[in-house]
């Protein structure tokens, strides 16, 4: 079932009951962030990457740790064109799922599978958005508890669901505003067409007057 109509709705009732996450940017900047989640994927990765190269564009990926072991060559690619890196559990499984030791475990375990993949110190690794945006008060009371930065979102246009280019294209512009944090998919869901939205994206958002910046700029804009 697809959802995205409601999430405009949702986010700005989310934004104001928990102001500690990251959900955007500040209304006043042209600056917004471009973010990928549920890879590093071997095929569809580095088709991406080519792209965000050709418009000298720096994004934001939530990776699974799977995947980085799975794909630890295309990470290190990643962490080398100088993109930010950002966890999204090991694997897949919805946060509140998790008993508090075993969702540490599984956020230690992604901390490590980049950090060997990418030869980086795993505690420079910090930023945390849950899969599918699920989370309970006691979710980031954790996270803030043991010094991680929950990132969450403004626009998703539901490209996991493969609704088709030109449709996921139009939610995100139809969405789009100052500091807008867009999350795609360059995983096993939605990484088929990951490149190609993209490609399409950029120039159309820069000829708005949009400068693309990554997670970690969104969070020192936000904390002046």
């Amino acid at each position: 079932m697809q959802l995205a109509p409601l999430y405009p709705i949702v986010y700005p009732i989310l934004k104001r009951s928990f102001p500690s996450c990251l959900w955007s940017g500040p209304e006043t900047s042209r600056a917004i962030a471009l973010t990928f989640d549920d890879g590093p994927h071997s095929q569809w990765t580095p088709k991406l990457l080519d792209v965000l190269d050709q418009y000298g564009v720096k994004a934001s990926f939530f990776w699974l740790g799977v995947c980085v072991d799975r794909a630890p060559n295309i990470a290190l690619e990643v962490y080398k064109r100088g993109h930010w890196l950002g966890l999204h559990g090991y694997d897949h499984r919805a946060f509140p799922r998790f008993s508090p030791a075993d969702l540490k475990r599984s956020l230690e375990e992604s901390q490590s599978a980049i950090a060997r993949a990418c030869q980086i110190n795993p505690q420079n690794i910090r930023d945390v958005r849950p899969p599918n945006g699920l989370f309970t008060p006691q979710t980031i009371n954790l996270l803030h508890q043991w010094q991680y930065r929950p990132v969450m979102w403004s626009v998703v246009p539901e490209d996991w669901e493969r609704p088709g280019v030109s449709v996921v294209v139009q939610r995100v512009l139809r969405l789009v505003q100052n500091g807008s944090l867009i999350v795609l998919h360059d995983g096993y869901y939605g990484g088929q067409d990951v490149a190609e939205t993209t490609a399409l994206l950029i120039p159309q958002l820069l000829s708005q007057g949009y400068q693309f910046v990554t997670v970690d700029q969104l969070w020192q804009t936000a904390r002046n």
